[in-house]
């Protein structure tokens, strides 16, 4: 039976990006009984805009590799520029290359078509509780590239190479990389890493960030992480080598009634 959305704590959001009309209709249909809020898009030029928009607000994305405008693998690398939330790829293509590429790209599972509803819905399914796992948590290490954090050692390393690191930067760093893509403004930094009963100028932020780039670039990181949104704050991205790859579940034999073209 369907789960509605009465019956979650929260509704996930779904971002559908597929060119096929009618199994893009068919999916968005199932994936709304399911109880998500389901978001579509035909091409992947209209799907880097709504990420840039709602990009915040997705739990999940449904990607199709062969799409008019920008292909399914620009799309990606566009997502993994500044968001970590997870993508399943869709391909009627099933050479080993492209799955190879998708993963190393950052997708979290890849779907050749035709496919089982019921599979793919799982997928989908076991996809979303993951986030939600993972957001509930802090995770052990975070991986970002080379770059990896662990927050319950207050360690971080680059290449295996430990870089040292004050409190204020490490909680920095923890603090911008658990969110990547999110804008955080320099008060929010102040009273997430110095406290709100602690009364520091704004400043303060900037120079610590100034210290921590240059430690980040020390260590051979050549992408600047850490960037500045002027007149808001800073903010994580990850470059489409970034973020943890997951290896996709098996595929079981197929069960849908559709074959579509791309």
């Amino acid at each position: 039976m369907p789960t509605h959305a009465s019956e979650r704590n929260e509704t996930a959001t779904v971002l559908l990006v597929e060119d096929d009309p009618t199994l893009r209709s068919t999916l968005a249909f199932n994936l709304t009984r399911e109880g998500y809020d389901v978001l579509t898009a035909a091409d992947g030029t209209s799907a880097i805009d709504i990420i840039a928009e709602r990009g915040k607000d997705l739990d999940l994305v449904i990607l199709d590799v062969m799409l008019p405008g920008a292909n399914g693998f620009q799309v990606l690398r566009a997502i993994r520029r500044d968001h970590a939330f997870p993508v399943l790829m869709l391909s009627a293509r099933g050479e080993e290359q492209d799955r190879v590429d998708g993963l190393e790209l950052g997708a979290d599972d890849y779907v050749v078509k035709p496919f089982g509803l019921r599979e793919l819905l799982a997928r989908v399914r076991a996809a979303v509780r993951r986030k939600a796992v993972v957001s509930a948590r802090p995770p052990g290490v975070l991986y970002r590239g080379q770059l990896q954090i662990e927050p319950d050692r207050r360690r971080a390393t680059v290449g295996g190479v430990e870089l040292q690191l004050r409190p204020k930067e490490f909680g920095l760093l923890v603090t911008l990389a658990m969110e990547p893509g999110k804008v955080f403004q320099r008060q929010e930094l102040l009273d997430t890493v110095w406290g709100t009963d602690v009364f520091v100028d704004e400043r303060t932020v900037d120079v610590h960030i100034s210290w921590l780039r240059g430690k980040l670039h020390e260590s051979g990181l050549t992408d600047d992480c850490i960037r500045t949104v002027y007149g808001a704050g800073y903010r994580f991205t990850l470059s489409p080598d970034q973020g943890t790859v997951e290896l996709p579940e098996s595929p079981s034999p197929p069960m849908a009634a559709h074959q579509p073209s791309g």
